[in-house]
């Protein structure tokens, strides 16, 4: 007989009441409880492009070493990091993944009694890790629905929320799930007026997708803010989400307290070959670029002809409000072998994210979308 073991009382109490990160939805699951093909998915940002080619070529020549650990220090990568943007290696920290950066900052710098700060509407992620470390989450409200950009951060409802007890604000920089952003004037006066003691992180995991002159790359700005992490990622634009392998872009003495932290190895010798090659394939990105921007433009167009409204976006998705709860168009959309996703855990139960995909795969959702409202509209006149 299986003996049990009562450890809640054990748990940690930052811990205690965490609810686990929900992913988007596998296409291998839908199909599999559906009994589905050719389905798609456009649920987690990932870019419908895929990997550059170099990078598959790199990958193809490491993998004899696989019995090997990779480079704890992730020297070269850091060293095509460094060129890349123009900055000391020193400067880098690896990760897997963007989101590691996010908890390794929260497990250095926040314990029960400090606070940090994040806007209502933005990456859940900053939540999950914050309330781990016991720390006080303290959040935003966004801007409202008649502002210029609607449930986009309220920067001086933020700098309200920081006292001396503020170690971390997080600022998504595009926003996700929103994909608002923040202008270059209105986020520099931001950062001037933080606290030398409190971390600021801009978390820029879309940045690449942004056509935008007045969109701010802050990487620039860390000379002058020795407070200033900034955080990207090879999971969007670089194709590399299933590689896990991220980078934050600090001055070198916060850099170090990072590394104090990251686990040895935690980026594997794969994801570091691979993202060297993808950082020098500037075609791809463009490609990818151009891509996103017809296909934001497609959507957006698309569903407003359909009567929703949307959130104007400097990502790779796009915000719609359905106009009630989503979770019907949801579910119509997975039986029709779509994946989209909804965002009610960001307290917007009548939004859907989606994701920019192919061309085709674009036009796919919103015919499957317009059958689907069809239908809705049929049913609840019926019903009258």
């Amino acid at each position: 007989m299986e003996r049990k073991v009562k450890i809640e009382h054990l748990i940690a109490d930052g811990v205690r009441g965490l609810q686990p990160y929900v992913p988007g939805k596998p296409i291998e699951e839908l199909e599999r409880e559906l009994g589905l093909r050719d389905t798609i998915k456009l649920a987690s940002n990932e870019n419908p492009l895929g990997p550059p080619a170099s990078a598959l070529a790199a990958l193809r020549t490491r993998l004899d070493d696989l019995a090997l650990y990779p480079d704890g220090s992730g020297y070269s990568l850091k060293l095509a990091l460094g060129a890349h943007h123009r900055t000391d290696p020193d400067r880098i920290t690896l990760g897997n993944g963007s989101n590691d950066l996010l908890v390794l900052l929260a497990e250095a710098f926040l314990t029960p009694g400090t606070s940090a700060v994040y806007d209502q509407y933005s990456f859940v992620v900053y939540r999950l890790a914050i309330q781990a470390t016991g720390a006080e989450a303290r959040v935003a409200p966004s801007n409202q629905a008649d502002h210029a950009q609607p449930l986009s951060h309220d920067l001086d409802a933020m700098r309200a929320l920081i006292d001396d007890t503020t170690r971390l604000v997080f600022i998504s920089n595009p926003n996700n799930p929103t994909g608002t952003w923040c202008d270059k004037e209105s986020l520099r006066r931001f950062v001037a007026g933080v606290p030398d003691e409190t971390i600021v992180v801009i978390d820029e995991a879309y940045a690449e997708y942004v056509e935008n002159d007045d969109y701010p790359c802050t990487i620039g700005w860390i000379d002058e803010f020795p407070n200033l992490v900034v955080t990207r990622t090879f999971s969007k634009i670089y194709g590399l989400a299933g590689l896990r392998v991220g980078y934050s872009v600090s001055r070198p003495d916060l850099a170090e307290v990072l590394n104090r932290v990251r686990q040895p190895f935690n980026v594997n010798s794969l994801a570091q070959h691979a993202a060297r090659a993808a950082l020098q394939d500037s075609g791809h990105v463009d490609r990818s670029r151009r891509m996103n921007a017809q296909g934001l433009g497609t959507l957006a167009n698309g569903l407003t002809a359909l009567g929703l409204t949307i959130i104007p976006s400097t990502g790779n998705f796009i915000l719609v409000d359905m106009g009630r709860p989503a979770a019907s168009f949801h579910a119509a959309l997975l039986r029709a072998g779509i994946i989209v996703r909804p965002v009610a855990n960001y307290g917007l139960p009548n939004h859907l994210r989606i994701t920019v995909g192919l061309p085709e795969q674009n036009e796919r959702l919103l015919s499957e979308l317009k059958a689907i409202i069809a239908t809705i509209s049929s049913s609840k006149a019926a019903s009258r």
